[in-house]
């Protein structure tokens, strides 16, 4: 999974974290807490992520050690040095080793004869080596964008000999949160590639998230007018012109003048962004693909309206391989186009980025016995025989409630190793990447940025390393909350994706209670006003929960007095903890701000009044 090659051993007396590998009495330790002499050497030329790697390791050592090492470019003895980078100083130290034909996320970390060298592929593989040594040689973990924990170091904490390379399962990663968009630095710390263009932070995958592309390649308010022809027929009408191609059109893929215009916007945005790897030839997000006889034909034939996508995908890929034989083209396997067809086999230069929108949340997706999740592994088998370049597009939140409990934590290790082993080559974890504040969003962040990282990790283990780094003392009800949504939801024996209420999920209003009063016990056991800030944001779940049977009800409803007089402190608290934590969306495409309007109207309270 995350492939490490270990040359010679590794070892660390700290007691920490350890790499695979066996351990070897080979040099001399390094004494870790008597550095006050050693410099970090960083060469002058160092592109601007080796740079702020060197300026990290700075930072983090500091904070683990007490020392503030210097960072120069040139040295005078050679040794006690810490070299960032394949620089002339590192090359010719004694623990010198190119990198320059490195992947770019590639690393190498080689600690010996009283120097550390840590050096990878351009622009991120240095970057990600530094992350790589603070976590498994410092216990450094990077929880949340404002809460790092590092550990204080024993009293004599050595680092025996390392020599490893690290090589990434994953050219893709992306834990689509919005506290990631809004601390990309963060992102970078948990090796998220998908979240900046920060030359700093190396920038994002050269590889793009295949995605919606139809509506801005070939759009029904610039063609639908005098050509409907050129979009998809169903019964007898062309649905062109529309207000939103997303939602409300696809083209007609056997047009030959359809294929000539995508190709040529294709050809464009390649030539416009030389640096991407790929580029998207997709559907738009919705299930209306065209029926005209030519389609259907093709489509019959082979068991799915991905015979006329995949065939058209095709066409385009041909003509880019002419011009650009580095690109890829990719399409997703969506909806009613994630069945292979029967036939058609995508060519060498085409990405398939497989989407999971109808499978069960709540168990793996190799479950045998959830019934939305056995045809997705028949589906992904397939793809696999034909396409060796696949993508997964998996969902991790509740697009319909994103504060509502979401019982999918024990499945996403899982999930993850699935997708690895299947030879995914990039994986887009999509949650509530429009928000901030979501349901257990930290947490949930960490485990998953954690495991695109290193599919072999436990999430079980990184479940319980974040709640007890994080939360401390606070942890154990909050531990309990969590196994309480699990092991209900579970014992349901109810099967949901990425949508719906609690009921659809065999939750129920009662769980909401229960888990404020968890939740308070957390409060009551949290060592600081920090640690009790950290509390209630998670508390948001419990709240949401137990205001389910007001939520679900129209705004224009009469309400029940009882039920309004029990339900209105609850959402009160509620929007009050929004705010606090500045909580922008209350799911996919509903602010917070218009939801609490949807509030005073069901309970009768004008404007400005507040609830």
């Amino acid at each position: 999974m995350l492939r490490q090659i270990t040359v010679l051993a590794v070892a660390c007396a700290v007691g920490l974290l350890l790499s695979a590998g066996r351990v070897s009495a080979a040099g001399e330790p390094i004494d870790l807490a008597a550095l006050a002499d050693w410099d970090i050497v960083v060469a002058e030329d160092a592109i601007a992520s080796e740079s702020y790697a060197a300026r990290e390791f700075q930072k983090w050592f500091g904070e683990a050690t007490g020392q503030s090492l210097p960072i120069v470019s040139k040295v005078d003895r050679p040794v006690r040095h810490v070299f960032i980078g394949a620089g002339p100083a590192m090359l010719a130290s004694p623990v010198g080793f190119e990198a320059a034909q490195m992947p770019a996320e590639d690393f190498r970390i080689v600690a010996r004869d009283g120097c550390i060298a840590i050096a990878g592929g351009q622009p991120r593989g240095t970057l990600y080596g530094v992350y790589q040594l603070l976590e498994d040689e410092f216990g450094v973990r990077f929880l949340t964008f404002d809460h790092t924990h590092v550990p204080q170091l024993p009293a004599k904490p050595l680092l025996k000999t390392i020599d490893r390379a690290v090589h990434p399962p994953l050219t893709y990663r992306c834990s689509y949160y919005g506290e990631n968009f809004a601390h990309p630095d963060f992102a970078t710390r948990l090796r998220g590639n998908a979240f900046t263009d920060d030359p700093q932070l190396g920038g994002r995958s050269r590889r793009q998230l295949i995605n919606h592309s139809f509506a801005h390649q070939i759009p029904s308010k610039s063609y639908g007018v005098e050509h409907p022809e050129y979009f998809a027929l169903r019964g007898d009408k062309r649905l062109a012109p529309v207000e939103d191609d997303f939602f409300g059109t696809e083209p007609c893929l056997t047009n030959p003048e359809v294929l000539k215009i995508v190709t040529a916007q294709v050809l464009k945005e390649v030539d416009e962004h030389p640096d991407r790897e790929n580029v998207s030839v997709s559907q738009n997000d919705n299930n209306l693909f065209c029926l005209c006889p030519d389609c259907s034909a093709i489509d019959r034939k082979e068991g799915t309206p991905m015979g006329s996508l995949l065939t058209f995908v095709n066409s385009v890929a041909e003509q880019v391989e002419s011009r650009h034989p580095q690109v890829k083209v990719g399409t997703l396997a969506y909806w009613y186009s994630r069945r292979p067809p029967l036939s058609i086999v995508p060519r060498k230069n085409v990405q398939i980025q497989l989407c999971s929108i109808e499978c069960c949340l709540t168990h793996p997706i190799t479950d045998a016995n959830c019934p939305l999740n056995r045809e997705f592994c028949d589906d992904m088998r397939r793809w696999g025989q034909l396409c060796d370049d696949i993508a997964i597009w998996n969902y991790n939140t509740n697009f319909s409630s994103y504060q509502l409990p979401n019982p999918n934590l024990r499945a996403i290790d899982a999930n993850v190793r699935y997708f690895v082993e299947n030879h995914a080559r990039g994986i887009f974890m999509q949650a509530a990447g429009n928000t901030t504040g979501a349901e257990f969003s930290d947490l949930r962040n960490y485990l998953i940025s954690r495991l695109l990282w290193n599919p072999e990790l436990s999430g079980s283990e990184l479940i319980d390393e974040f709640l007890n780094l994080h939360y401390g003392t606070a942890a154990p009800p909050i531990r309990s909350f969590i196994e309480l949504v699990h092991d209900q939801a579970q014992a349901s024996g109810k099967h949901q994706n990425c949508f719906g209420n609690l009921a659809k999920r065999g939750l129920d209003a009662s769980l909401g209670e229960r888990g404020i009063a968890l939740f308070d016990e957390a409060l009551r056991l949290a060592a600081s006003d920090q640690q009790r800030q950290w509390v209630e944001k998670a508390s948001l779940c419990a709240y949401r929960a137990a205001i389910e049977p007001s939520w679900i009800l129209d705004s224009e409803d009469p309400l029940d007095e009882a039920l309004a007089t029990q339900q209105r402190p609850l959402v009160k608290k509620f929007f009050e903890l929004c705010e606090k934590h500045q909580v922008p969306m209350v799911s996919e495409r509903t602010t917070t701000a218009e939801r609490l309007k949807d509030y005073k109207r069901l309970f009768r309270v004008a404007e400005p009044e507040s609830l």
